[in-house]
């Protein structure tokens, strides 16, 4: 435990330390003085900053761009979901199911494009190509009641119950606080170990990494398994929260599309990018829809296009990432190094 506190600390400096901790603490007070709705908020900024870290680590850290990470969430909801409902199993041990699955998932695809040397543009078709075949597949299974969705029973409950993830929001926030939290400090220890450098050195240049003597397969698919495994948790989380499911809307193409998101405003490749990235996007998305409700004007597809707006705006004038610079204009050190 000493060892993975000090690597965590390692090379941040005195400042990067105590902006994290008053970070933290304003989270963790935040449902104290927050209203109903901005806890709701809240919860989906961490869930996409949760996400967009298990992606960042397959495409930020590795260089493997997947456009498909649905079928990770998919799956993790779909297992844990349907072992509640049919077996009475807790959410904790459907997570405990959905991460081999998930992993076992990840492994087949990575071998398939790796092997077979499918890469860059082809390697993310392919991504997606797996993540339509789940959502016609769920769509025509019967123990998950196909196309007509499965839902999750929802009692009123006197107290909160975190064995089996059923309660108030305020429940949820702490949980994917705490998920958030957690899949930052394991992506920090992955940058900073062995394996985190031979991420790197594949990303920046796989042919020279081989050829140092880097077996560029096995960690390409130590990050494709890893972050697989990483994201089943959303689905987990994603089932319980919402009580139900619909192949159509968990296996879409929107959904992964949604995931990466963050990372890519943020930073992709650093630590803080998926988080600042999930917050920049939510709270604006949220601001132009009570604007637009406040004016009465309804739009569809309005949160769509703004979306493509940040991020045209973002490839432009901050190829990087919105983290980078504001790193520097913090004095902190850019995360990752």
């Amino acid at each position: 435990m000493t060892v993975i506190i000090a690597r965590l600390g390692d090379g941040l400096s005195r400042r990067t330390r105590v902006l994290l901790a008053a970070l933290f603490v304003v989270l963790l007070v935040a449902p104290w003085v927050a209203n109903d709705y901005l806890v709701t908020v809240l919860i989906l900024v961490l869930y996409l900053a949760y996400t967009g870290q298990a992606w960042n680590i397959m495409m930020g850290f590795a260089g493997q761009l997947s456009l498909g990470h649905a079928i990770y969430v998919g799956l993790g909801a779909y297992i844990s979901a349907t072992l509640f409902t049919r077996f009475g199993v807790g959410p904790w041990l459907g997570f405990l199911a959905a991460i081999p699955v998930a992993a076992a998932c990840g492994a087949i695809i990575g071998f398939l494009a790796f092997r077979f040397g499918v890469a860059g543009v082809y390697f993310a078709i392919l991504t997606i190509a797996f993540a339509e075949f789940a959502r016609i597949g769920f769509d025509h299974l019967g123990i998950v009641n196909a196309s007509a969705g499965l839902f999750l029973p929802v009692s009123q409950y006197t107290h909160n119950d975190l064995w089996r993830l059923r309660g108030d929001p305020t429940l949820f926030y702490y949980v994917i606080l705490a998920a958030t939290v957690l899949a930052f400090m394991l992506c920090r220890i992955l940058l900073k170990s062995r394996i985190g450098y031979f991420w790197l050195a594949i990303r920046e240049d796989e042919q020279a990494a081989r050829a140092a003597g880097v077996d560029t397969f096995r960690y390409k698919m130590y990050a494709v398994m890893i972050s697989a495994a990483v994201t089943s948790f959303a689905g987990v989380f994603y089932a319980f929260f919402y009580n139900n499911l619909f192949p159509e809307q968990v296996f879409s193409i929107v959904r992964s599309v949604e995931i990466i998101l963050g990372p890519i405003i943020g930073g992709v490749g650093t630590l803080f990018g998926p988080i600042l990235g999930a917050f920049l996007l939510t709270s604006l998305a949220e601001a132009l829809s009570s604007a637009m409700t406040a004016f009465g004007v309804d739009l569809p597809g309005a949160k769509q296009v703004f979306y493509g707006i940040c991020l045209l705006i973002v490839i432009v004038a901050l190829p990087d990432g919105v983290w980078p610079p504001l790193a520097r204009m913090l004095g902190v050190k850019r995360p990752g190094k």
